[in-house]
């Protein structure tokens, strides 16, 4: 449910709204709205219960690029990471590709108990279920 939007001062202005000062930049781009201090609900499971309960998978360490129709809600992105097998870590896996749709993934979100506080960004381990895996 949407509930209220995140604007910087341009943005707002744009859509003769108030800002909400969530703005934020990179090193070679002007301002624009971003969030911080973000914290994702933890869940009860602990990350090697998520690995474990995987059976077989991905577990995602880096994510290159991005595509998501904003229509459909598609979603592809190459990824790196490691392979488990059995509810353990096999091997490491370099340029593969991991698809869904946007929708579905965040409906199947299991998050672990291991955000770390201290940080401004505090977001566990996930378990997302569905995904298409591509690559050798």
């Amino acid at each position: 449910m949407l509930t209220g939007w995140t604007l910087d001062l341009a943005t707002a202005r744009k859509l003769g709204m108030a800002s909400t000062g969530n703005a934020s930049r990179g090193t070679s781009a002007p301002p624009s709205p971003g969030h911080s201090n973000i914290a994702l609900t933890p869940g009860t499971a602990s990350r090697e219960d998520l690995i474990r309960d995987m059976g077989t998978g991905l577990i995602v360490t880096q994510l290159i690029g991005s595509s998501i129709n904003p229509t459909t809600g598609d979603y592809s992105r190459g990824a790196s990471g490691f392979w488990v097998e059995n509810g353990q870590i096999a091997y490491p896996v370099n340029e593969c590709t991991i698809a869904g749709n946007l929708r579905d993934m965040l409906l199947r979100i299991t998050p672990a108990n291991d955000g770390r506080a201290h940080q401004s960004h505090v977001v566990p381990s996930l378990l997302v279920e569905g995904l298409t895996l591509a690559g050798e």
